[in-house]
């Protein structure tokens, strides 16, 4: 069989994105139910902010490991073993009885979920030509964006139907099922035709530690790493951890009214991918309209401060757009890794860059709980906690910008040379 060629390529499409779709959901859900947590387990802020770090943790921390397995090993078992893992740590959390539970949760969550990105990019790298996997990875890097859009309003909804434990454990099951398809669809389907699954082609590779000293020492490598920080983990950060308490605190808005708001960024962020690469394609450049895009951003965080944390609602639904169409247009920093870097290279470039937008992403919810615990001890307080909060993303941003401003983008006549 004609991998390339098959009708079959569709349906792996569609199994991998859906499954993409939910583990991403499982990212930013818990989020939603932040208050009831310190409730039900007489937490404070600060350990909620660790417990959302710790799956982001983990991610960062497995993204180079697992762009490098994958490479060598084949994406299958490691995308089937990530959605049942991911799975298998949403229904513990659902049955925790104890915050080390939850922990214990999040972690086998943050496994599962370091397999996603690298190992679909490899899939579809094999099931695709080289001119449609270009335009399908566009509707990939919106899937992650779709996973958050479901773990707004829908999820919401869901919480409010269930509970928040049967909701999360019904969430759960259905990934469980996911690494069930996928086995049928990547493995057992292209056996029946006559194509083993695992097959690689054979690229003479050099040393695992001559290739990492070879890229961090690399200073394109590390622009890419600073511009994912600053636009991404700012607003990863902040939507899995603090949104919801943020609007209900300083806004006194009901979980559902927020979840609405953040919706509102998902919907930027569903935008933001696709718009930015057609413009970026029409002007012939990545960097200029990426730095547009950060100096944007930065200024919407800034804007939080102006207004004292608390700026008027409608600005505070621009800002949320604008920062989530930011988060979109993050897509545009592996545009310029392939642009950058050859291909036998680019998968572990991707994941260094990778590295350093979850790596923001764990450590703005810690932060930014510290601060909230500060001033939390002082009744009346909270609002200034989520203020000087904010300082936390002003600076990621700056940082971001910083990077992007410091890549090198070939010229186009060279690119198309």
């Amino acid at each position: 069989m004609d991998k390339q060629s098959s009708k079959f390529r569709w349906i792996v499409f569609a199994s991998v994105l859906w499954t993409y779709v939910l583990m991403a959901s499982q990212r930013t859900a818990p989020g939603l139910i932040t208050d009831q947590v310190m409730m039900e387990f007489s937490v404070t802020a600060s350990t909620i902010g660790l417990l959302t770090s710790i799956q982001f943790f983990v991610y960062t921390g497995l993204q180079i490991p697992m762009g490098i397995l994958a490479d060598r090993y084949g994406p299958n078992l490691f995308l089937i073993a990530g959605a049942i893992l991911t799975g298998l740590g949403t229904m513990i959390y659902s049955l925790g009885t104890h915050e080390f539970v939850l922990f214990f949760a999040r972690i086998l969550t943050g496994i599962g979920d370091a397999t996603i990105w690298v190992n679909m990019v490899l899939i579809l790298g094999q099931w695709f030509k080289v001119k449609e996997f270009v335009r399908l990875i566009g509707f990939a890097g919106m899937a992650g964006s779709l996973g958050f859009l479901l773990a707004t309003v829908p999820f919401t909804a869901w919480i409010s139907l269930l509970g928040w434990r049967p909701a999360f454990f019904s969430v759960g099951l259905l990934l469980c099922l996911c690494g069930i398809l996928l086995y049928f669809v990547l493995i057992k389907k292209p056996k029946q035709l006559n194509d083993p699954a695992g097959e690689k082609i054979k690229i003479h590779r050099e040393k695992t530690l001559a290739l990492l000293r070879r890229i961090f020492s690399n200073r394109q490598a590390w622009a890419l790493f600073f511009c994912h920080f600053g636009i991404v983990g700012a607003y990863v950060g902040f939507i899995g951890s603090w949104a919801v308490p943020y609007g209900m605190t300083v806004y006194e808005m009901t979980r559902s009214d927020m979840s609405q708001l953040i919706m509102i960024g998902m919907i930027g962020a569903l935008m933001g991918a696709p718009l930015t690469s057609w413009l970026s394609s029409r002007l012939g450049t990545i960097k200029r309209p990426y730095v547009v895009v950060h100096i944007t951003i930065l200024l919407c965080w800034a804007t939080f401060l102006l207004f004292k944390g608390n700026p008027p609602l409608f600005m505070l639904i621009m800002l949320l757009f604008i920062i989530g169409f930011g988060y979109g247009a993050s897509a545009l920093t592996f545009a310029i890794v392939r642009q950058s870097f050859s291909i036998i290279d680019s998968g572990v470039v991707s994941g260094f860059a990778n590295t350093g937008g979850f790596l923001s992403a764990v450590l703005l919810p810690s932060i930014f709980g510290i601060v909230l615990d500060h001033f939390h001890a002082s009744p009346g307080s909270v609002g200034d906690g989520y203020f000087y909060g904010f300082i936390t993303p002003v600076i990621f941003s700056m940082i971001g910008l910083i990077g992007v401003i410091s890549l090198k983008e070939k010229r186009q006549e060279a690119i198309e040379h």
